[in-house]
């Protein structure tokens, strides 16, 4: 008979929902401060429960998740998908500007088609 488990650890839980590749992937980022539960900084050992609030930074943004099911084994995308809720809100995609080299000379024929097509004027 399996015993149902009540709590996960958070590191343990972040890496078999993907959020990172390997679980000493995942407490690192604990270690850092990166990572909170229900907004408190969390140790990657700290207990997870179903419906706790995950926060963690990845690239200077944060991403928010709702845990949905407890998990100890990593397990596929689309399994991952359903334990942990994604609460993020959209980002605005941010504006590429088109930077040349002083002295590069003219840009060429493909290389203004580019510029163009970076700042939008296609």
């Amino acid at each position: 008979m399996m015993d149902a488990v009540s709590t996960v650890r958070v590191d343990s839980l972040l890496w078999a929902v993907r959020v990172y590749k390997t679980r000493s992937a995942a407490t690192t980022a604990c270690r850092a401060g990166h990572v909170r539960v229900n907004g408190e900084k969390a140790k990657a050992a700290q207990p997870v429960r179903i419906g706790d609030e995950l926060r963690i930074r990845i690239a200077g943004f944060d991403r928010i998740l709702v845990v949905r099911q407890l998990l100890t084994k990593r397990v596929g995308a689309p399994l991952a998908a359903v334990a942990a809720e994604d609460k993020t809100p959209a980002r605005e995609p941010t504006a590429m500007l088109a930077v040349r080299d002083r002295g590069a000379g003219r840009p060429t024929k493909r290389e203004r088609r580019e510029i163009d097509r970076l700042q939008g004027r296609e």
